[in-house]
């Protein structure tokens, strides 16, 4: 139930042709002459001038971004501090809670 069926190779039919003898041929080296180098391309856009404006703006630019990415990290780590510190919280009431539920029987 589980062996594999292998197929069988199909026999040929029709009119079979025996492959072809090829015959060696002798190589020839000839002269080789070196590739010739490729012009340098022009370029295809043209050069940024950076000017004090955009200068500018890709600053302030730079700076909103980290300034950004800066408050969205440390206001996470402030919840995960904020989380830990509630949980710390709730371990020492239960605690505190189960220890007196002891001393009481």
């Amino acid at each position: 139930m589980f062996r594999p069926k292998i197929p069988t190779m199909p026999t040929p039919t029709g009119h079979f042709t025996p492959p072809a003898v090829v015959e060696p041929t002798a190589v020839v080296p000839s002269i080789q002459t070196p590739p010739v180098a490729p012009p340098a391309p022009a370029p295809s856009r043209p050069v940024v001038q950076l000017t004090p404006g955009t200068v500018l703006a890709v600053v302030g630019g730079g700076t909103a971004v980290v300034l950004v990415v800066g408050a969205v990290l440390v206001s996470m780590l402030l919840a995960v501090a904020i989380t830990g510190v509630s949980v710390a919280v709730v371990a020492v009431v239960l605690r505190s809670l189960l220890a007196s539920e002891t001393k009481r029987r």
